[in-house]
């Protein structure tokens, strides 16, 4: 069985490397880049387009496209682990507030250009434990304002229609993983954990946000495992 691996906004395939060796002994792996931005559902359809059929694990942005294609086409995902991701917004003022915030990065990717917009991004408190030889880092460069903003614009969470209601339609066994300093989305999870069927496990990490850059080897093992368990 093939593991898919979905990165987060600003991230590409690379972002994965450290994780995707772990898996790698005892798994087939894909690290999959987004390469056209449409509407949520779509991209999360070219997603799976991408990817195949396997065992799907997506971090953050990537986490909510894995979710979605696990929704829309369950034939393609065996198998799904979420990293440091989230449903979406189900409060209607809160999307609204998201949405003016994505557009405002969205602009400032437009105006300065990615390497101006990523030292800013990267600034933000979430990332603060980020190392700065994460792998992927410097791959980023190679990412344009108008994908960056396209993914602002159609991807955000105050865009995306919230999945919470959907939760329990999911047929897959699902692994769900946060860092022990991230607690709005170790929050985020335990929730999940009351809306998702029975047998999803939620597992911490020692970390903040950023996981697959922070914990590669202990993320890569938790995914691996998980995916021998079900393959």
């Amino acid at each position: 069985m093939t593991v898919v691996l979905v990165p987060g906004f600003t991230q590409t395939a690379s972002s994965w490397s450290a994780v995707a060796h772990v898996v790698a002994d005892s798994c087939d792996v894909r690290a999959v880049d987004l390469q056209e931005v449409a509407d949520f559902a779509a991209t999360a359809s070219a997603v799976g387009d991408a990817g195949g059929a396997g065992i799907y694990a997506g971090y953050s942005m990537g986490g909510r496209l894995c979710l979605r294609l696990a929704l829309d086409r369950p034939d393609l995902v065996r198998a799904l682990v979420l990293v440091s991701a989230t449903p979406g917004i189900e409060d209607a003022a809160e999307r609204a507030g998201r949405v003016e915030s994505d557009e405002r990065w969205a602009r400032l990717a437009e105006q300065t250009g990615v390497e101006a917009f990523l030292a800013q991004w990267l600034a933000q408190p979430m990332f603060a434990t980020v190392p700065a030889d994460a792998p992927g880092l410097t791959d980023r460069r190679s990412l344009t304002p108008a994908f960056l903003a396209a993914c602002l614009r159609r991807l955000g969470t105050g865009t995306m229609e919230p999945m919470w209601a959907r939760l329990g339609e999911l047929t897959t066994p699902v692994l769900l993983v946060t860092g022990t300093g991230d607690e709005k989305f170790t929050a985020i999870a335990r929730r999940m954990l009351g809306r998702l069927p029975p047998g999803a496990v939620h597992e911490t990490l020692a970390g903040g946000h950023a996981l697959p850059l922070e914990q590669p080897g202990p993320l890569g093992a938790l995914i691996a495992d998980f995916a021998t368990s079900h393959a």
